[in-house]
């Protein structure tokens, strides 16, 4: 019987690495909605939500973005570096 080889160590991280990329996706949307909602009650006089949206800001969010950021840079590049594709040998002659 044959069974299934188990996953490489590399295809484990890649696995877990889009998992938290996906994670962090949804963390910055949460951010962005609770912003939101956050001047909202401001406007109504209820300080709280931003208060605690302000007091998050530096240790959650900014790096959240940041991350979701440089994941959408590093995509790109390996996308084109993919798309350029197998570059033919050129002759040094002059």
């Amino acid at each position: 019987m044959n069974a299934a080889s188990p996953p490489s160590l590399s295809s484990q991280i890649k696995t877990w690495l889009d998992r938290l990329l996906v994670a962090n996706v949804f963390l910055v949307i949460l951010g962005a909605l609770w912003f939101v909602a956050a001047v909202g009650l401001e406007a109504r006089q209820l300080h709280a939500p931003l208060a605690l949206f302000q007091r998050l800001w530096e240790p959650l969010f900014t790096p959240a973005i940041g991350l979701l950021m440089a994941a959408a840079l590093v995509s790109g590049l390996l996308g084109w570096w993919q798309r350029r594709g197998p570059r033919p040998a050129r002759d040094n002659e002059s």
